[in-house]
Formats: C-alpha cells, structure tokens, sequence
C-alpha cells in the first residue's frame, strides 16, 4: 500500500495541470526505509518524442542531482512520479480518461528500481478530474505490474497499515 500525504498529490496533480499535454515527471523522496514520501522533487521532462510529449524521460544530470540530494539528507526515492495525459498513443478507458496504467517503457523504468512505488496521475486536460493509481513490479522474478492501494492522508501521525506501524508506549 502507497500512503501519501494529500499535499505531495496536490503538488503531483498541480505539476500534471502545469505541463498538460506533456507528460509530467518527478519524484517523491522520504527517510531511508521509512517507505513514506516526504519531499516532492519536480522534475523537467527531457523526453522529446513529439510535441505532445506523451512519454518521459529524466533529464539525467537533474536526475544526479536529486538523487545527491536525497543522498546528503539522508533520503531515498519512495515514489516515481508521471502523468499520463490525452493524446494519441495512451490508450483511453471506457469513460474516455487515458489510463493511468503503465505503459511497456514505464515497466521497463519500474524493472530498474524494483521497491520503488510508480504513481501515474491520467489527466485528460488540465481542469480534468485526475485519476492517481500506483503500482509495483511483483518481486517473484516475473516482473508481473501489481497495482497498489493508495490511501491519501492529511498527515502520517495517526495514519498505520498494521500494528507493526504503532510505535511501543514503553
């Protein structure tokens, strides 16, 4: 399960708005081993297709800089951020919203940082309701997409997946 703050998916969706109809990319980055997203780092997306922009791509030296970043400060990429927007190539669901499913480069993108959640935002147009979906490669070796619950909370104080989440009162 991806638990996320609404305010990191307000910056994603407001991103996806900003660059609609281009792809909008970034990453969400959080504590080492703590698998809860802190800090939304935007990101340029380098990819250069076609006009519309119906994939991304990291530019790879802002790609190097987030990740030293993230390295002084002691955090690691929780979340892969993009959207998916209404052009052709995305295939469009039956309420004609383009899916937020990965595509084949986006598995591919998720094969090369196994643990790390990809969050898709379909935003048909930039006032569009957005559609946010996350997802994972199974860790069985057989790189099956397994969509994750997302549970959207105000903040992480009172929000836990288990008791293993509850800190001891001791």
């Amino acid at each position: 399960m991806l638990v996320i703050r609404a305010d990191l998916v307000e910056l994603m969706v407001a991103h996806a708005r900003r660059d609609h109809p281009r792809e909008a990319c970034g990453q969400l980055l959080g504590p080492e081993e703590s698998d809860r997203p802190e800090r939304y780092a935007p990101m340029t997306n380098a990819d250069d297709t076609d006009a519309q922009g119906s994939d991304y791509r990291f530019d790879s030296q802002e790609q190097l800089r987030v990740h030293r970043e993230a390295m002084e400060r002691d955090e690691e990429t929780v979340v892969v951020f993009h959207s998916h927007t209404r052009v052709p190539r995305r295939p469009l669901t039956d309420s004609g919203m383009p899916e937020a499913y990965p595509s084949v480069k986006d598995i591919e993108y998720m094969g090369l940082q196994p643990g790390v959640h990809f969050a898709i935002v379909a935003l048909a147009g930039p006032d569009a309701e957005p559609d946010l979906r996350s997802f994972l490669l199974s860790q069985d070796g057989e790189g099956r997409v397994i969509e994750d619950e997302v549970q959207v909370v105000e903040n992480y104080m009172f929000s836990h997946t288990g008791v293993g989440d509850v800190p001891d009162r001791a």
